[in-house]
């Protein structure tokens, strides 16, 4: 049977050389690769500074100490979204005030407002998918609420808002480097990017024991730092991200071309530079359909299937359960199909000629 899976890394020769002349290096923690890779994402992000750490999640969580989120904050975030989009905010203490979606899957500007608080310190939107968040609203609030926004660019390597690169435009952002994203280093890793040298610095420090100088620790810090091998193999896949993303884009307009009008697909405004991470479609009848798909060798996912207002790790601290009608619908309907930078454009027809013909039979 021919098997078509949800997503594939970027690997070819150049990745490979480039893993075995790091490991021949003899420098595996935060050497030149790491430092040559920080300088390269600050670029692409258009920040003055990148910081690499373990995982998308280790640095937010450093990035909200660094930047004082303490216990009883409040942020507002959209309940769908993966998880670990709130879970550095649990650890510091401060709590997430969910917020719908709009038709994008991203969080709804118009919504953001009305959920503010005497607690509320800052808004982080979720460029969800590989689609933008609507920024420009979004940050016209924080500044008038005098909030910080965190992008949360995990899903949106080289996305662009009206021309300009996610992760350029709030306080900060984050990017994922897991395997599946449009950008990878072959397992865990993420960065933060930021224009403050204070934030940057304390970030440094915090991830690497909290010192400057290899016997001097200033504060308590954490073993959270990056690695040379995985640097070198994000490095190459830096250079190939825009053609790898125009492979996604293709695969997408293939995609829509053959699935209109067959079941809904995802939604994309005039002002956004879509990477497509997921090529995410609706229909009341997706778990058939994913049921149907995988009996054919056609891997699919549901991003995400409980929201994180419904998570149990954070009942305990919802005073009460949002109303959020768009993602409650959401969820029950959304499927993921196969994409990737490299994905084969009869691969797609494949798909979607087995989606026609599930929906016929149907």
């Amino acid at each position: 049977m021919r098997r078509i899976p949800l997503s594939k890394p970027f690997i070819n020769g150049e990745v490979r050389q480039a893993v075995l002349d790091a490991l021949d290096s003899g420098r595996f923690i935060l050497g030149p690769q790491c430092i040559e890779f920080e300088r390269e994402l600050a670029g692409f992000a258009r920040r003055k500074h990148a910081v690499l750490s373990s995982s998308w999640t280790a640095a937010v969580y450093l990035l909200h100490l660094a930047m004082g989120l303490r216990a009883g904050d409040e942020v507002i975030v959209p309940s769908h979204t993966a998880f670990p989009s709130i879970e550095p905010m649990l650890h510091c203490g401060a709590r997430p005030v969910f917020v719908d979606i709009d038709d994008t899957y991203c969080i709804d500007p118009d919504l953001i407002e009305a959920a503010i608080t005497p607690r509320t310190v800052g808004i982080l939107p979720v460029h969800l998918y590989g689609h933008p968040a609507d920024l420009d609203p979004i940050v016209a609030v924080a500044r008038r609420r005098r909030l910080w926004v965190i992008e949360d660019c995990a899903q949106a390597h080289g996305a662009r808002y009206k021309g300009r690169p996610v992760g350029s435009i709030g306080t900060a952002a984050a990017f994922s480097f897991y395997p599946s994203k449009n950008l990878t280093v072959l397992g865990d890793g993420g960065c933060i990017v930021t224009d403050d040298d204070a934030v940057a610095e304390r970030v440094r420090m915090l991830r690497d024991h909290g010192r400057r100088s290899k016997y001097t620790h200033e504060v308590a810090g954490f073993n959270l730092r990056f690695n040379e091998i995985q640097a070198a193999a994000g490095r190459v896949g830096l250079r190939h991200l825009e053609q790898l993303n125009a492979g996604r884009r293709a695969a997408a307009a293939r995609y829509r071309e053959r699935l209109s009008g067959v079941v809904e697909l995802p939604v994309q405004r005039e002002w956004a530079t879509h990477v497509y991470h997921m090529f995410v479609i609706r229909t009341p009848r997706r778990d058939a359909l994913a049921k149907f798909l995988i009996e054919r060798g056609i891997e699919t996912g549901i991003h995400y299937p409980v929201p994180n207002h419904r998570q149990p790790a954070i009942a305990a601290i919802l005073r009460n359960l949002p109303a959020l009608p768009r993602t409650e619908q959401a969820v029950g309907e959304i499927l993921s199909l196969p994409i990737h930078g490299q994905i084969a454009l009869d691969e797609v027809d494949h798909v979607c000629d087995c989606i026609i013909e599930f929906i016929r039979r149907n």
